[in-house]
């Protein structure tokens, strides 16, 4: 019942702020100086309007619920949500566009009324998502919210997996305890046991969970299906933890060759076309408006780098890139001349003795990080991105840390995900390369503006 009023109050506050968008667009289109511009054959008023607004205002509404922007599951997930109000909107932009050109609707839909609606509709519906965002993620909300999890069989992998459900205060899921199998990993003393999988059906009934994830290195093939059915007859849905796929899991997809269905990894987020173009278009844009804007810093702190320690004041550092290709990183240099002079590649460290005075701050507040607009400039970085490492360092890497290299199926980037999460310099490279891979599975324009807006209030370390 809870989730009920819930829904509805979600429903009817976006039909509300659509209606209101719509409205407002029809009043700053007709109603203020902008009439006058464009070609109108004659006054228009409400009264010719109303059926536009209530025809947009359906479909804009059908479309947020298509994708689901009333699923209670989706109520913590401000990103996911903010993604679905951005796709609705501009969905609706090119649908309602080409239903005034093909019904031929009367009075003609202004153009410029649709670029007003969508505009309004895309600021109003984010800004009350996100009050919702931050009125549902409160106690007791949030923990009616969540999904109840139950785990059938453990290995070590549901460790990670239970120590990322619980991060932050408004996570979808709540791990409430694990049914024990007889060939489950024997760790996961921290996750309550519910009992055996012989009762299973009676523990899934009494626990109230919402979703059962099941190991398929726990059980046997008989089991797998007696699990999938009893979670079926019981409303709870059923999930399978591959332990053969350690990595991309968002990505996998099923395919059927000859008839026969294989799962495999598909393509990531960026392999796309569109949306490659559109993160190239933004890098331009960003590292333009950046080398525009902090052109004379760099040449402040370049100035200041000269006096100190006379030489060179570029450094030039080799680092993979795209696809393992080598490149050359462009930094202000922060260390003496002779830093590397015994030839040994490793990060800098807290105090490093090797650094200048001016290099302290340069690298606190990320100065020295500046000229990588112009690697940007020239399409071998992105804004936003793995941090690039040394070809020296990485031959370790990649044999020490399974699925490193993952990170080179995208270019690297002047910050990351990895380093508005505290990890930078010489932090455990670990857990670097998983939030790696989860910017890489989960890539978004939205989770890139997030990035580069949280590099400016989170400066710990230097890479």
């Amino acid at each position: 019942m809870a989730h009920q009023k819930l829904v509805a109050l979600s429903f009817l506050g976006d039909s509300s702020i659509v209606i209101f968008s719509l409205l407002s667009a029809y009043l700053l289109r007709f109603e203020t100086s902008v009439r006058e511009m464009g070609v109108l054959d004659r006054a228009i008023d409400m009264r010719d309007y109303a059926g536009h607004v209530l025809l947009g205002a359906v479909l804009m509404v059908f479309l947020l619920t298509n994708f689901r922007a009333h699923d209670p599951r989706n109520f913590l997930a401000i990103r996911r949500t903010l993604f679905v109000v951005f796709k609705s909107v501009g969905l609706w932009f090119v649908t309602f566009l080409s239903l005034a050109l093909l019904l031929k609707i009367e009075p003609p839909i202004s153009r410029m009324y649709c670029v007003f609606g969508a505009v309004l509709a895309w600021a109003s519906l984010s800004l009350w998502r996100w009050f919702l965002y931050c009125l549902f993620r409160r106690e007791p909300i949030a923990s009616a919210l969540r999904q109840k999890v139950v785990f059938v069989g453990w290995n070590p992998d549901c460790s990670l997996t239970a120590a990322r459900f619980s991060e932050g205060r408004s996570h979808n899921f709540q791990i409430i305890g694990r049914i024990a199998t007889d060939r489950e990993d024997p760790s996961g003393d921290d996750v309550p046991v519910l009992g055996r999988f012989t009762d299973a059906r009676h523990l899934l009934r009494e626990s109230g969970a919402d979703v059962v994830m099941a190991v398929d290195t726990a059980l046997d093939r008989h089991e797998m299906l007696e699990l999938a059915e009893t979670c079926g007859k019981e409303f709870i849905d059923f999930k399978l933890v591959p332990s053969c796929f350690q990595v991309l899991v968002s990505g996998l997809q099923l395919e059927t060759v000859h008839g026969v269905p294989v799962l495999g990894v598909g393509q990531l987020p960026l392999h796309h076309a569109m949306n490659n173009a559109l993160k190239r278009a933004t890098d331009i844009v960003g590292a333009i408006f950046g080398l525009m804007v902090f052109t004379p810093v760099m040449a402040c702190f370049a100035a200041l780098v000269y006096l100190e320690s006379r030489g060179p004041v570029i450094y030039r550092q080799r680092r993979i890139g795209l696809n393992g290709k080598p490149f050359d990183i462009l930094k202000i240099r922060s260390m003496k001349l002779d830093a590397e002079v015994n030839g040994a590649p490793g990060w800098t460290v807290a105090d490093d003795p090797r650094r200048l005075r001016v290099g302290a701050l340069m690298r606190a507040w990320n100065i020295d990080e500046l000229p990588q607009f112009w690697n940007v400039l020239r399409g071998e970085m992105s804004l936003v991105g793995p941090r690039p490492e040394r070809p020296e360092l990485i031959e370790d890497f990649k044999e020490d840390i399974r699925h490193y290299n993952i990170r080179h199926n995208v270019k690297p980037g002047v910050t990351g995900w990895a380093q508005v999460n505290g990890l930078r310099g010489d932090t455990c490279l670990r857990e670097r390369v998983k939030f790696d891979l989860d910017y890489i599975e989960n890539w978004n324009l939205l989770l890139d503006v997030q990035i580069m807006f949280l590099t400016f209030f989170k400066r710990k370390g230097a890479c």
